[in-house]
């Protein structure tokens, strides 16, 4: 009996013991200030943006709470990036924000506006005779400069700092200036053509997409359309080389899809335009960044952490301050009937353009000189 009674003492106490526990958790915690900083320098960009941004915690619905564009920035930034070069302090900015609009609507945060810091310079290979003399900070990156970015965050509650390289001497074969594209060979039958980049710099990372470029006519005139065409991505050796493939059945297929995606309304005809080479070679920094922010793989979901950021106060920093070079070649279907053996597309990938199982419905028609010569027009040749 007395063991009965014990047992039930002990059970009662115990059952008391989980209805009296505060049920109230405690879901924000310790939080500390942490910064959220991304910026990539290239020698090519006329603007060069920084994002500053804090991590937020409050109570209430977070989901809510992301939405209030103010939650997301500091009181007070103070930007600087200052160049170095063979380490002599060279040109220093102090960057400025502004309101840009073009943020992606589909996320959980504010959008489409947000705020961005900037600073200015003209981009390489730009004129720039009359800049040097009255505001040398004006001139282009020097891709031999050192780049160290410093925030004051709060009026000196806590900075991040951050260096990168430029990354360059990237060199493609689309550079030269008889360059073609080789999609098709007899009608039906397709080719592929190689863009190469014959040297990747400093890179470890290099992207080559396309853009293609055409005119749609009508009543009320003529109208350029243009689509995209990713060619590959993935790292590279600096100092290497890499070639993508640009495959002439994709080509044609894609130019269908986006007629039919984007059509303008009572066209009597379309013809070529042209295509722009991107290259894009990333650094280390970012290529490390990108490779531990891709989706992940494992039902783990165990990812590590990487910036090459630091912070002072022993407040937190995540993200990156890095550096890439873009690389562009425009190859437009035709210059001038002086020159009429500089063509984007040969003469039998204008055919199949125009004629071929794939786009040959899409009153396609060649312009180029060199099919438009008097007495020996080709049959795909516009009236």
């Amino acid at each position: 009996m007395h063991n009965k009674l014990s047992k039930l003492f002990y059970l009662i106490c115990f059952t008391s013991l989980l209805f009296s526990c505060n049920e109230k958790l405690n879901l924000i915690g310790e939080f500390k200030e942490t910064a959220i900083v991304y910026g990539v320098l290239d020698q090519a960009d006329s603007l060069h943006y920084v994002k500053i941004n804090r991590a937020f915690i409050g109570p209430g619905n977070a989901v809510q709470i992301a939405q209030i564009a103010d939650s997301s920035y500091f009181d007070q930034v103070d930007a600087t990036i200052t160049e170095f070069v063979n380490g002599v302090e060279t040109r220093s900015w102090t960057l400025r924000d502004t309101i840009i609009d073009n943020k992606e609507t589909n996320g959980a945060f504010y959008a489409p506006e947000q705020k961005l810091y900037y600073f200015q310079t003209l981009p390489t290979n730009s004129d720039q005779s009359q800049q040097i003399s009255s505001n040398p900070s004006m001139t282009s990156l020097n891709k031999d400069g050192i780049y160290r970015l410093n925030l004051n965050i709060n009026n000196g509650e806590f900075e991040v700092n951050g260096e990168t390289e430029l990354v360059k001497n990237i060199a493609t074969n689309s550079s030269s200036q008889n360059f073609t594209f080789k999609f098709a060979d007899n009608p039906g039958e397709y080719k592929a053509t190689g863009v190469t980049i014959s040297n990747t710099g400093n890179s470890f990372v290099v992207n080559a997409s396309l853009n293609v470029q055409y005119y749609e006519y009508n009543a009320s005139g003529t109208e350029q359309k243009n689509f995209g065409w990713q060619l590959g991505e993935g790292e590279v050796n600096p100092y290497g080389a890499k070639t993508y493939t640009a495959v002439g059945e994709t080509f044609y297929t894609l130019m269908e899809a986006n007629i039919l995606a984007n059509s303008s309304a009572g066209v009597t005809k379309r013809t070529f335009g042209g295509i722009e080479i991107t290259i894009t070679g990333g650094a280390d920094d970012l290529n490390n960044y990108m490779l531990v922010n891709q989706p992940s793989s494992s039902l783990a979901q165990s990812k590590p952490t990487y910036t090459n950021l630091s912070v002072t106060n022993d407040k937190n920093v995540i993200g990156v301050f890095s550096s890439r070079q873009t690389v562009k070649s425009y190859k437009p279907f035709y210059v001038s009937p002086q020159q009429a053996y500089l063509r984007a597309i040969d003469k039998k990938s204008t055919r199949e353009l125009c004629q071929g199982p794939i786009t040959g419905t899409y009153l396609f028609c060649s312009n180029h000189p060199g099919d438009n010569v008097v007495g020996l027009e080709e049959a795909y040749a516009c009236p």
